[in-house]
């Protein structure tokens, strides 16, 4: 879990306090007794260091947002710069525009950002320096950078966009260019590997709850009325399961760690029909990754951000929904709710406008330390230095038998399968 060191630190940080560059956090704090522990393993503890690598009064800074948009990006980029011009003393950081395109030649000019600039950006949703989706050529990006000056690249998105800082890292090195490459992980699905929360997930959650909510008045109101409300999630159905808990008035939640079949005395349908005929309306959430392998997807086909290409499993359930119950000579009113593009655009709420801060702040302090090639972690509510290449590999998903789950079913009553 070494994180890399882009040299020796040599010049005396300007912050009165730090954290010693040995302290490290367990990556297991449960242990169960009469069983072998887990390997140990150990993450460096973020924060501000003493010594830094890089001079700040010579150091220029970028900041770069990819992928699709979630609340907080804004405040992210705000506390970024924050950081750097007020703690640092940072010479100049530089708003790449547009995304990774935005680090090639021929593209948009980066922004100066000023304290002005950023003053009232944390209000907003969206990202002020805009975003794109898919790759840069490195090679040119790299070239670009030298060019620049920048000494340090900053990547705000998900596992596609720290990828790519791994690779800028990876060129930056072989062509002997001191460049601190540091991911803010940017999620709304809250599926990062090692981070316990990333910023947006609850502004997205609380969002998706008052959602459900309409969507319970619209078939509360009728006789025999069904929602059906498809939310984020394309391998974890946190946003689903949070929602869910929140808003008590869901009958059945469906995710892509729980697999369902529709059909047969067992399936989701004919316990659907139970509930109607019992209670006369009912509020479906299906997350957009959950039931992939009843659709019939082109395999493998992929976006410019390198994702599998899901199909579009609540139109699919919808349809589903009508056609059974018009076999079934069962006249039910339908409602079809897809909110995603509405709750990614929100600002971030209070708590996590504290996260973004805190993402952001430990980022500057590790960049500025001359540590590259890593994100910022969140575990055991303790900030963490997690490499790239850790992160890339894995995705954390909701655990069917863990208290979250638990609490769907009991929020919904449904089974815990539909088989």
């Amino acid at each position: 879990m070494e994180i890399t060191c882009l040299g020796e630190p040599r010049f005396q940080s300007p912050l009165d306090r730090s954290v010693d560059d040995l302290a490290r956090i367990p990556a297991h704090v449960v242990r169960t007794p009469g069983t072998p522990p887990p390997p140990e393993v150990l993450f460096e503890l973020a924060g501000p260091r003493k010594k830094l690598f890089f001079d700040p009064a010579k150091t220029r800074a970028g900041i770069v947002t990819c992928g699709g948009l979630c609340p907080g990006l804004n405040n992210v980029i705000r506390s970024l710069f924050l950081e750097l011009h007020h703690h640092y003393g940072v010479k100049e950081v530089l708003g790449f525009r547009g995304g990774y395109q935005g680090l090639a030649p021929g593209g948009a000019e980066p922004i100066v950002l000023t304290p002005d600039f950023v003053d009232d950006i944390h209000r907003e949703g969206g990202t002020v320096l805009g975003t794109s989706r898919g790759p840069v050529d490195t090679g040119l990006a790299v070239e670009n950078l030298i060019r620049l000056g920048v000494d340090i690249v900053f990547t705000i998105g998900g596992d596609g966009t720290q990828r790519g800082g791994y690779e800028l890292y990876q060129e930056s090195k072989r062509r002997g260019h001191n460049l601190a490459v540091v991911g803010v992980p940017k999620t709304i699905d809250n599926d990062v590997a090692y981070v316990s929360r990333t910023f947006g997930y609850l502004t997205a959650t609380e969002q998706a709850a008052e959602v459900l909510k309409r969507a319970h008045t619209e078939v509360h109101s009728v006789e025999n009325g069904i929602a059906v409300v498809k939310l984020m999630g394309r391998h974890a159905g946190f946003i689903a399961a949070g929602a869910t808990i929140a808003n008590q008035d869901v009958n059945f939640t469906l995710i892509p760690e729980v697999p369902f079949k529709l059909d047969g005395e067992g399936g989701f349908l004919a316990a659907l029909k139970r509930r109607m005929i019992k209670r006369k309306h009912a509020v479906i959430v299906i997350a957009e990754g959950a039931g992939q392998d009843l659709l019939r997807a082109e395999a493998e086909e992929r976006d410019a951000s390198g994702n599998v290409k899901l199909g579009d499993v609540g139109p699919y359930l919808r349809d589903k929904i009508e056609a059974y119950f018009k076999s079934q000579n069962f006249p039910i009113l339908m409602r079809y709710f897809d909110p995603s593009y509405i709750i990614r655009s929100v600002p971030a709420d209070a708590e996590d406008s504290v996260l973004c801060d805190l993402f952001a702040r430990g980022a500057v302090h590790a960049a500025m330390a001359g540590k590259t090639g890593l994100i910022i972690g969140l575990l055991h509510d303790k900030f963490i230095h997690v490499p790239i290449e850790l992160v890339v590999k894995e995705k954390k998903r909701l655990s069917p038998n863990g208290v979250i789950w638990h609490a769907v079913l009991a929020a919904t009553g449904q089974p815990a399968v539909f088989s």
